[in-house]
């Protein structure tokens, strides 16, 4: 057998190792909890399995867009006009049509509360040029920030057969997120926010039941279930949390309580109820495709 042959074999059957890894996804259930200061591991289930990120992908969308921020590439006022690709990203979404424009700010911010599918291809064609280039550097950021099993292929988590991540890749990213910007991490505490006169309010519910917490992200379709990332802090310990592939959100989100039961210092729940208090704006369910 030839050098070149066996050089042919070998690509094959990488290329077919690696496919079998996409159609391996799916919504499993995986959680994960790290202590964020120290790095040790304090709860670990399938947390390297693949699964389908939903929206905890635009976690890395704002991590570039951060990125590009501290590098001057991006300004808060800077104008991002909303394509017909961006339009139409449903279902969620600022919806201000196409060749409309909004402020980064108001981007990052809808992103952060309503997981705006428009506000964040806005974002990946201001940078990338179209969402497959960006999409690409989604990918190899992650991979020098040491997540080993992600794939990106678009800035929103709409769905995508070959988008796939793992529990410890995502918490790997919030905790990135945290250390690497943390004036912006503060953004992910925000539990609504006004845009163009309508008060709108975001659905992670865990910082409303759950003392501590203050993020991060949601995310569901039907391929991958109810997930969540969370970052919480009590008397010191700060940790980031992830639940995958879960049959509900009451389901995903009292999984998350639990663990964060078990990981932090005592006395740090408000768990009695699923249900938050009453808080004026609009009311976004956990129950459509991405968030």
């Amino acid at each position: 057998m030839t050098n070149m042959t066996s050089r042919l074999l070998a690509t094959a059957l990488s290329c077919a190792m690696l496919m079998g890894a996409f159609t391996a996804a799916h919504a499993g259930q995986a959680s994960f909890v790290i202590d964020a200061q120290s790095g040790q591991v304090l709860e670990a289930s399938n947390q390297d399995e693949l699964n389908y990120p939903a929206s905890l992908t635009k976690m890395m969308t704002l991590y570039l867009a951060f990125e590009a921020l501290h590098e001057g590439r991006l300004k808060w006022d800077q104008k991002l006009t909303m394509s017909e690709n961006a339009e139409s990203k449903e279902p969620f979404k600022l919806a201000i049509g196409a060749g409309r424009q909004v402020t980064l700010r108001e981007a990052v911010e809808s992103i952060v509360v309503l997981s705006a599918n428009d506000s964040a291809v806005a974002i990946a064609e201001q940078l990338g040029g179209s969402e497959q280039a960006f999409a690409k550097t989604m990918t190899d950021k992650a991979r020098q920030l040491g997540m080993r099993n992600t794939v990106f292929k678009n800035p929103s988590g709409l769905p995508d057969p070959e988008q796939v991540t793992s529990a410890r890749d995502m918490a790997t990213l919030g905790v990135s997120l945290m250390r690497d910007f943390p004036e912006e991490f503060k953004l992910f505490s925000m539990r609504g926010f006004q845009f163009r006169g309508m008060k709108l309010r975001g659905h992670n519910n865990l910082m409303y039941r759950y003392n501590g917490v203050d993020g991060i992200k949601t995310g569901y379709t039907d391929a991958s279930g109810y997930n969540v990332v969370t970052s919480a802090l009590k008397d010191g310990r700060r940790v980031v949390g992830v639940v995958m592939g879960e049959k509900t959100a009451s389901l995903r989100d009292d999984k998350m309580a639990g663990l964060l039961d078990s990981t932090l210092p005592s006395s740090s729940t408000a768990t009695a109820s699923t249900t938050p208090g009453k808080q004026p704006g609009a009311t976004m369910t956990d129950a459509q495709p991405t968030k």
